[in-house]
């Protein structure tokens, strides 16, 4: 129950965010929009880890694959395509295809077993799930 009450409030987070970072853009540009988001970012973190535990950072340098590290550049990558498709398709027709895009690639992670997640089976009513909700995202913009 946790969890779903989490990835509920993470969904709302986001599309806030969006909304957000789309309208400091109109004001200043994409990359100081994005640039402030990941700095914001940077400095809760930073606040949150003086607050809770202080682990070691050094531990960075130790994390296998090296490419999980990557994470910093996605993030600003996701800042920039999130804030690009709500000024152009809006925030209720972004989020649905930013959340199919999700399902679709998450599920292949899994199903293929990539980056050091358990491989799972292909399963049809998931896969059909995936097409449900593109025909949702097709009926939401008819």
């Amino acid at each position: 129950m946790w969890g779903i009450l989490i990835a509920l409030i993470s969904g709302a987070l986001m599309s806030i965010q969006g909304v957000f970072n789309t309208e400091v853009t109109k004001q200043t540009s994409i990359w100081v929009s994005s640039g402030w988001v990941q700095l914001t970012a940077f400095l809760t973190c930073l606040i949150m880890w003086l607050f809770t535990g202080r682990q070691e950072v050094g531990g960075l340098w130790q994390v296998q694959p090296w490419y999980m590290l990557a994470g910093g550049v996605l993030g600003a990558l996701i800042t920039y395509t999130v804030i690009k498709s709500v000024g152009s398709l809006g925030p209720a027709h972004s989020a649905l295809l930013i959340v199919v895009s999700q399902i679709i690639v998450a599920y292949g992670i899994e199903v293929f077993g990539l980056f050091g997640v358990e491989k799972t089976g292909w399963e049809w009513k998931k896969a059909l799930g995936a097409l449900i909700a593109i025909i949702g995202i097709v009926m939401f913009k008819k």
